[in-house]
């Protein structure tokens, strides 16, 4: 199992490499495509429809085919997508492929998630969800180093779908090991767990499952927002430099990464609802800081404890499913879970920078605290 592990790592990171690649390559993309800045927003919006609606469908293709086979075929899906955006001369081809890349990075999200969940301590979950953050920090360093040169975006897509390819020989060969796997499970698990899985309407008839899917609508809704809106935050109001904010956004998201390292070393030992709370309060406090009139220190540490509050939230409450609900009906759960989240991801973050210019950034805080109250409940 030691050995499977590896690789869901490894999948992992290749999940997070494109998540903020376009992010980082569209300002050089829309120049050639002759496209806004704008457009980028309808490529995102394209990418999550396609994660959601993999994410409801992940528990009748995993019982089907497999979560083996159902990973290594996603992640082919995911590479073939981003292989065809260095070949687009047409930023709509873009918005095209933008679907199976969704595809396949929901599917992707909701198996493993649930095969770590049923078969692996929490420890493997945290850090599980810091290697997605290795990918998501690794994504732009790669693009960086092409956009300087003409049409370098092509480039970094290329190098990112290579490793997404290479990954894709990897899962295929590994595919015994997940028959292997599937056996053990099996053999641990009692005859409950062995029936079929439960449909998403069954498992959202379950007591509790929808404070579980409002949960990640708002935990996502506050992430998502922060990392959008953090830069323009303190630029407008605490007088950052562009330069300066960039800097805290990027720790921001940096806590995230170290904090479910951190929560990785300590999950044994620490109940997964104490690494919960722990975190919301913890996002509590940023967000206090965030509120304190006219000082941009406490803002910039704000934002860098916001990052780590954030770190056990979304892994611990994935990897209590099984506990709380039954293994029986853990991946449906997840799977609706994953859609909430991808739903809060792809709608809240633009709805509040909505609000936010007709208004101000002063209100980015009390939006926060909104989330963050809204969990603590929940939770």
């Amino acid at each position: 199992m030691v050995l499977l592990l590896i690789v869901i790592y490894l999948a992992f990171i290749s999940l997070g490499l494109p998540d903020a690649a376009l992010g980082s390559a569209w300002p050089a993309m829309s120049l050639y495509f002759n496209s806004s800045l704008e457009f980028a927003g309808l490529i995102a919006l394209f990418i999550s429809a396609g994660t959601v609606i993999s994410s409801l469908f992940s528990t009748r293709l995993i019982h089907r085919f497999g979560t083996g086979l159902v990973v290594a075929v996603s992640v082919l899906m995911t590479a073939i997508a981003l292989f065809s955006f260095t070949l687009a001369h047409h930023v709509w081809i873009l918005a095209f492929f933008a679907v199976p890349l969704g595809l396949g990075a929901g599917a992707v999200d909701a198996a493993l998630n649930n095969f770590v969940a049923v078969n692996y301590k929490s420890k493997h979950m945290n850090y599980l969800h810091s290697f997605w953050g290795v990918g998501a920090t690794t994504g732009p360093l790669i693009m960086a180093m092409y956009l300087s040169s003409e049409n370098g975006w092509r480039e970094g897509y290329s190098t990112i779908s290579y490793f997404q390819f290479a990954l894709v020989v990897v899962l295929f060969m590994a595919l015994p090991l997940w028959k292997r796997a599937g056996k053990m499970s099996a053999l641990k698990s009692d005859n409950t767990a062995q029936q079929a899985p439960l449909n998403n309407r069954m498992a959202c008839a379950i007591r509790g499952v929808k404070w579980q899917l409002i949960l990640f609508f708002c935990y996502c809704a506050l992430e998502g927002g922060t990392g959008l809106w953090a830069a323009s935050y303190l630029t407008e109001e605490k007088g950052l430099t562009v330069t300066d904010a960039a800097f805290w956004t990027a720790m921001y998201f940096l806590g995230i990464t170290a904090g479910r390292f951190i929560c990785g070393l300590i999950a044994d030992r620490v109940r997964g609802e104490l690494l919960i709370r722990m975190g919301l309060v913890i996002i509590l406090v940023g967000v206090i800081a965030l509120l304190i009139p006219a000082s941009a220190f406490f803002a910039k540490y704000g934002l860098l404890l916001i990052g780590l509050g954030c770190a056990p939230v979304y892994p611990n409450t994935i990897h209590l499913t099984p506990q709380r609900f039954g293994k029986q009906a853990s991946q449906a759960i997840i799977g609706i879970s994953m859609a909430s989240a991808y739903i809060g991801t792809t709608l809240l973050p633009p709805l509040m920078g909505a609000v936010l210019s007709a208004t101000s950034f002063a209100l980015l805080p009390i939006m926060l605290l909104i989330f963050c109250v809204m969990m603590l409940f929940l939770s």
